[in-house]
């Protein structure tokens, strides 16, 4: 499955609209750190590697930014366990 996902900078998340469901990732920017906050899939449409996409994509936006990450939601933290590649990012706590 092919996922679109949009930044919304205005509003610090990112997105993605799956059969008609709003599903988030949502940041804030604090002293060069990306604090992921809030990761949010419908049921309807859980499943299917959304929230992992949306991360992804985050994770990536962050890097080219230069930003460190803390992962303050849990789906965030565990997808960058899962994910080594992902842990140069981590913020220095």
């Amino acid at each position: 499955m092919s996922v679109h996902v949009k930044h919304n900078e205005a509003r610090q998340r990112f997105e993605a609209t799956v059969d008609g469901h709003l599903c988030v990732a949502d940041y804030a920017i604090r002293s060069g750190v990306m604090w992921m906050s809030h990761t949010e899939v419908p049921p309807p449409v859980a499943g299917r590697g959304i929230a992992a996409e949306l991360v992804r994509t985050a994770l990536a936006w962050a890097e080219a930014k230069g930003y460190q990450v803390q992962p303050a939601c849990s789906y965030v933290a565990s997808y960058m366990r899962r994910n080594p590649e992902t842990q140069k990012l981590l913020a220095k706590t």
